[in-house]
């Protein structure tokens, strides 16, 4: 959601001292505090759902200026390649404290709390307030910088996170329950379920608006995780991400690259990177290994290989030859990569460099089986090619979102799989890089 707010103006409840708020979030990690939900009419009576700059979970409430409630579970959220799925469950009328506020991460009731001053027995809690999704909304901003999925928030009701969701008897994992039956009470509301809609789905015309930025739709959700790129694998480019961790900017004095959330070892896969902006020295390939120091480009170490724009050079194990065209500031390369016969293919604006043809297999750049490699699998990298302090280059990614950043693609591409929206058409065979292209 990157710097986007969604508001909702105050209005009556039915019961406050029963709430309960489930969403499915995707995080990107900033190292600030990340509000997904805050309600506030003042600085001073508020209820508030946020990521610390620790990257815990923390639900509080004030009134009058003095703290009523804060729960802190112990634990750190800090993958951004999967979904999480919250539930907050309160109802103050419960004789026994933690029963007056629970926390489900993925079905599960969290126990081990870091800090925690449940709320009193019958308490009010200020939900009749504005509500804010997506940043604090009141005066300081603390957006939130990853993806929110099917928000809703029940007034009157404590539900548990079965109610939301269920596990998957034939894979185990937590799975969305995308139509739950529950009474919204008057101020519930239920948006952005499938898309990026802020149309109350309750049936109480509870509708937001968008307060500012850009709110846009994505393909990634709970049912099928896109790749992105990963702030976790960026050790040594010292990267900054944005809008969900589609958009890496770099700007460092070493050299370096940093790889995606997701990788593969086997199948077909197509994603597209549009150069933003740079001084020259844009690097985009795939990687198996990490960056393993400052000294390291892409394409220098074993099983990483890349695409220069500043002379259209590939570089495969640091010898670079000719390949193909330059690119730069607004250009968009396509990558295929084919794991079943490992092969690699870039295109610049819809055009195969040296004269390749993903689906015939002709013109590729030949990669070392996955199975050989340290890691055993390849992931989408970019980086840049520089040490000089100077380089900065931004790559807004679309691994099948059907954006660039927060723009979208200007006309849809063929795409046989329908797994993923592109800007170009997508090689016969090939499909996204997501948990359902992983399984097709």
């Amino acid at each position: 959601m990157a710097s986007t707010l969604l508001t909702k103006n105050a209005q009556s409840v039915t019961n406050a001292k029963k709430y309960t708020v489930s969403f499915w979030c995707k995080k990107a990690l900033s190292g600030i505090n990340q509000y997904v939900l805050n309600t506030a009419s003042d600085g001073s009576n508020r209820l508030g759902i946020l990521f610390n700059t620790s990257e815990q979970l923390e639900i509080y409430g004030q009134t009058s200026g003095s703290e009523n409630a804060y729960v802190r579970p112990t634990r750190l959220f800090r993958d951004p390649s999967a979904f999480y799925h919250f539930v907050i469950a309160v109802d103050t009328t419960q004789s026994t404290a933690a029963d007056r506020m629970k926390i489900y991460v993925n079905g599960t009731l969290e126990t081990v709390m870091t800090s925690t001053n449940y709320p009193s027995q019958n308490a009010d809690l200020e939900t009749a307030r504005n509500h804010y999704i997506g940043g604090y909304g009141v005066s300081a901003n603390y957006y939130f910088g990853g993806v929110i999925s099917h928000f809703h928030f029940v007034d009157g009701t404590a539900y548990p996170a079965s109610t939301f969701g269920s596990t998957d008897s034939a894979t185990g994992e937590w799975k969305i329950n995308t139509s739950p039956s529950v009474t919204y009470g008057n101020n519930g509301f239920f948006i952005l379920k499938d898309g990026n809609s802020v149309t109350d789905q309750s049936g109480n015309s509870n509708n937001f608006t968008v307060a500012g930025g850009t709110l846009t739709n994505t393909e990634d959700c709970p049912s099928n995780v896109f790749c992105t790129f990963n702030p976790l694998d960026n050790l040594t480019i010292l990267s900054t991400y944005s809008n969900g961790n589609t958009t890496q900017s770099t700007n460092d004095t070493a050299y370096g690259y940093s790889r995606s959330t997701l990788g593969a070892s086997s199948g077909k896969y197509y994603w597209e990177i549009k150069v933003s902006a740079t001084s020259g020295y844009s690097v985009i390939g795939v990687a198996s290994s990490a960056c393993p120091n400052t000294t390291t480009y892409l394409g220098s170490p074993a099983n990483s290989y890349s695409y220069y724009g500043a002379n259209g050079n590939k570089f495969v194990a640091t010898v670079s030859s000719s390949y193909g065209n330059t690119y730069t500031t607004n250009d968009i390369i396509g990558v295929a990569l084919d794991l079943d016969n490992n092969r690699l293919f870039f295109s610049k604006n819809g055009t195969w460099q040296n004269s390749g043809d993903p689906t015939t297999s002709t013109g590729a750049i030949s990669i070392t089986d996955p199975a050989s490699t340290t890691d055993g699998f390849y992931f989408p990298s970019a980086s840049e090619y520089d040490n000089t302090g100077s380089s900065v280059n931004t790559y807004q990614a679309n691994f099948g979102n059907g954006y660039f950043g927060t723009t979208a693609i200007s006309s849809e591409g063929t795409n046989a799989s329908g797994i993923g929206k592109f800007e170009y058409d997508v090689p016969t065979g090939y499909t996204a890089l997501s948990t359902k292209g992983l399984n097709e």
